[in-house]
């Protein structure tokens, strides 16, 4: 039944509301009507004579049927067109010409809707004309001035002329809907082709519904090969250091198509190192009426410039970092020298000990950025070995329990006695230190940081948990940002440059793993770090 009404459908917008009306369409539609007059009249026991009025309007149609098929209509003028019609309403007054037919003027439907669907209010006259003098007066001289016959003779024209009318202002409605339509369109395609941001719209099958202009740049730099209109396509698009060109299963489309959503994915597009560009690509999934995934919107900007400075700035960060490395090492070390001597005044301990504690901070705080440049070109060494990340746990500890008594913080611990994994030891070290000093840093007296190492699954599972200030739900999305510092961490004066946490993050993606947070502002925080086991 679905079916057949999807063809109804169609049918029925063909014959009426199409661009313009198929004159063999609608000719078969009127001819079958009329045949089926016809012989419904000869069932009921009215037979036709050869010769008869009825059969000659039944010859008209096949004539003006078989004129709608071998004419070229589409060449000719519209008015030319308009005369199938007004033929059918002919062989109509020819068929009522008997004493049987007094109800197949009713067929005058069809060829009015026809004149009033091409030739709008001037149809409907031409069908009132038309009606009146070819199929009424013939009917009312042929078969007299009888009540039922006057009745149905007087009608005709006017219910034909009534769908004339209606099915033009009908078709007027329409085309002003159409173009109230193709105004907006034409008017949100400029703003479309307007904004300096790269747009593209995916339908539920990850297929191209549309792009803007801009993003008709990108595409061409991506896929100068060209390119299907489908999601997934590999072509010259590369990671964020423009090093390694992605899978299927990286490429933002892909994800876009499978639901997902995400901001700021950055990748290089171009296979020229010269003229490629770095594009910055966020996604929006967008759903039906029934909330089911309808497809997805995704924004494509042009970072190339902002990516280029940052790199410069990284080169220039580590240029300067290694020429003050080398300085504060000395420094460093003639510090610790001076202060092993026992022959020195308390008063000068005291201020070499300012002086090491604070080239000691500087000193990490160059180490940390010549880390982070290291990560932003895709360098970060990593050497895997059997760690054992239980005694890196109680080490790191260990470290920060002097820390923890300055402040009055309590600072326990929960692992096994060994647990073994593939890992580069030193860089495991700086995460685990990260985490637990941080979480004695953001702990106010008289509060608790609890370390619980584990094994969930295949994966080894650090748990740090403070009772600390916590994190704000916005500040949360950017916490392994790097120079980003909480608003709250700032209030309180609480030390720091903001790399740490993002440092921590490289090196636990560098071994396959995973890190997250858990907060709440003033409840504390929770830092869990997921490891293969077999690195």
């Amino acid at each position: 039944m679905t079916r057949l009404g999807d063809r109804v459908a169609v049918l029925h917008r063909r014959l009426l509301f199409a661009e313009e009306p198929d004159p063999v369409m609608v000719q078969t539609v009127f001819g079958a009507l009329f045949l089926t007059d016809l012989l419904l009249r000869a069932a009921g026991g009215s037979p036709l004579a050869l010769g008869s009025w009825p059969v000659a309007g039944l010859g008209l149609v096949i004539a003006v049927s078989a004129a709608a098929a071998l004419v070229p209509w589409r060449a000719a003028a519209p008015w030319v067109v308009g005369a199938l019609p007004v033929a059918d309403i002919v062989a109509l007054g020819c068929s009522r010409m008997d004493a049987g037919g007094g109800a197949t003027g009713t067929l005058a439907v069809v060829p009015a809707l026809w004149l009033g669907r091409q030739f709008g209010r001037r149809g409907a006259l031409v069908v009132f004309l038309a009606t009146t003098f070819l199929l009424a007066v013939p009917g009312l001289l042929y078969l007299g001035v009888t009540g039922a016959n006057l009745t149905r003779t007087v009608l005709i024209p006017l219910v034909a002329t009534w769908a004339a009318l209606a099915i033009s202002y009908a078709v007027d409605r329409v085309r002003a809907g159409i173009e109230v339509i193709e105004h907006q369109r034409r008017v949100s395609q400029a703003i479309f082709d307007t904004v300096d941001v790269g747009l593209l719209l995916l339908d539920r099958d990850g297929t191209y519904q549309g792009m803007n202009r801009r993003h008709a740049e990108f595409m061409r730099l991506a896929f100068p090969d060209g390119h299907q209109g489908r999601s997934g396509q590999l072509g010259a698009v590369y990671d964020a250091t423009g090093t390694r060109e992605l899978d299927t299963e990286e490429m933002p489309t892909h994800r876009a198509s499978r639901g997902e959503e995400f901001e700021d994915v950055r990748i290089w597009v171009g296979r020229d190192p010269l003229t490629r560009r770095a594009l910055s690509v966020s996604a929006r999934r967008f759903e039906d009426d029934a909330g089911a995934r309808a497809g997805a919107s995704l924004a494509y900007k042009d970072v190339t410039d902002y990516m280029r400075a940052l790199r410069v700035k990284d080169e220039f960060v580590a240029s300067v970092s290694h020429e003050l490395r080398t300085p504060l090492t000395s420094i460093v070390g003639y510090v610790q020298i001076l202060l092993e001597r026992d022959d020195l005044p308390a008063d000068v301990v005291a201020q070499l000990e300012v002086v090491a504690r604070n080239s000691g901070r500087l000193h990490r705080l160059v180490a940390d950025l010549l880390e982070t440049a290291r990560t932003d070109h895709g360098s970060l060494p990593v050497v895997r070995q059997p760690t054992d990340l239980a005694a890196i746990v109680r080490e790191c500890v260990e470290a920060a329990e002097p820390a923890a008594q300055r402040r009055g913080i309590e600072l326990a611990h929960e692992a096994p006695r060994t647990l073994v994994l593939l890992a580069d030891a030193e860089r495991l070290r700086q995460v685990v230190d990260n985490l637990v000093s941080n979480g004695v840093k953001y702990t106010q007296a008289g509060g608790r940081v609890q370390v619980t190492l584990g094994i969930d699954a295949n994966r080894a599972e650090l748990c740090v948990a403070d009772t600390g200030l916590g994190i704000a739900a916005a500040d949360r999305e950017r916490l392994f940002t790097r120079f980003f510092r909480s608003r709250h961490a700032e209030e309180h004066s609480i030390q720091g440059v903001g790399l740490g946490l993002s440092i921590a993050k490289s090196i636990v993606d560098s071994h396959g793993g995973r890190i997250e947070v858990e907060s709440e502002l003033g409840t504390g925080s929770v830092f869990r770090v997921r490891l293969p086991l077999g690195g």
